[in-house]
């Protein structure tokens, strides 16, 4: 087995770990002619989300209700096949994996403040409406005769 290049950083100090992570190769139907029908450069990378110990609590359960419709049996599935080389599609596969974690176990955004628009503002653009039907209404060609 290559050596992957490094740890795969969810965010913050977590990162993929390594041990928990599930390969799977297959044939490609991606670029590579005739080479395709030979190797299996597909690559399938499951990780078990439902059992993991690497996330703390709270962003298992945030990742498991966002994933809920991409999960089977607690696991997350992610397949790359669109590099030559299978090394790249593991790469590929893995930053994915992790991008996809990374956006589940996000905090949620912070909820909108409603403000009301300032008198001033609204008085402007109603003075500047007003002048410029003003402007098209002196373009009509009443008057020229």
């Amino acid at each position: 087995m290559d050596v992957m290049s490094g740890p795969y950083v969810i965010r913050g100090s977590v990162s993929l770990p390594e041990p928990e992570l599930n390969w799977r190769f297959s044939r490609s139907s991606g670029p590579g002619g005739q080479h395709v029908n030979t190797s299996d450069s597909q690559v399938e990378l499951r990780f078990d989300l439902a059992n993991t110990e690497a996330l703390p609590q709270v962003w298992k359960e945030r990742a498991l209700e966002r994933l809920a419709g991409r999960l089977v049996d607690g696991v997350v599935t992610v397949r790359s096949s669109e590099h030559r080389s299978q090394w790249r599609n593991r790469e590929t596969a893995a930053v994915r994996l992790a991008a996809l974690l990374a956006e589940a176990t996000a905090p949620p955004p912070k909820p909108r403040r409603p403000t009301r628009i300032p008198r001033g503002i609204n008085e402007r653009r109603l003075r500047e409406k007003k002048q410029r039907a003003e402007t098209k209404r002196g373009r009509t060609g009443r008057g020229w005769v």
